[in-house]
């Protein structure tokens, strides 16, 4: 790979997207690595810019064909990142941003240990419920079952490199953009601050 690669995770609700899409805003020359899913496209996405929105069987076929970088269940649904995405990336020149999920940064480290990973949290677990019903695009079971799933995802954390609060968002698009830079050493998964806080996300 020729350029550099970043993977962002987090729970979700905790802002990721937004976080991202602000960040490319400011970097020209970051770009973001278009996953392929098997969920039913929402009507604001796009297929192509969103997501690569495929069937079961044709993300099977792609596993079969280890077309994939990484790839997870989610919720039911596949989520995966190709290679050729990734590599047509690198070839125009970018840095590439990989929005996955744990399991995904996992594997993703393993294939290609150069890499750099970033862990979102939310400011509070009651923060993460109200951005959760504030999207207003899933149903209240399904809300429901992001929540459960959260904590889990967030034990995660320490896997990481860095890890981001999100209580305030311009502050974490900063701090997200001294990452990318490589000056954010105080923003370390290890930093001893992060206790208070994990204390009240994973009790």
């Amino acid at each position: 790979m020729s350029g550099r690669l970043f993977v962002i995770a987090a729970p979700s609700g905790a802002g990721k997207t937004s976080l991202v899409k602000a960040l490319l805003e400011r970097d020209p020359g970051l770009r973001v690595c278009v996953s392929h899913c098997t969920r039913p496209r929402r009507p604001t996405e796009v297929d192509g810019r969103d997501y690569h929105f495929v069937s079961v069987a044709r993300f099977r076929e792609m596993i079969a064909a280890d077309a994939f970088l990484e790839y997870a269940p989610v919720f039911d649904n596949y989520y995966g990142t190709s290679r050729m995405a990734l590599e047509q990336a690198f070839g125009a020149g970018f840095n590439v941003i990989l929005e996955i999920d744990w399991q995904g940064a996992r594997q993703v480290r393993e294939r290609a240990p150069g890499c750099t990973t970033i862990f979102v949290l939310p400011p509070s677990r009651r923060a993460l419920e109200e951005r959760l019903r504030n999207r207003r695009t899933d149903s209240p079971e399904v809300i429901a079952r992001r929540l459960s799933d959260a904590e889990a995802d967030m034990s995660h954390y320490g896997e990481f490199d860095y890890v981001i609060v999100n209580d305030d968002f311009e502050a974490a698009v900063t701090e997200l953009q001294r990452v990318i830079a490589g000056q954010a050493e105080d923003l370390r998964a290890t930093r001893s601050a992060l206790a208070p806080l994990l204390a009240g996300l994973l009790a």
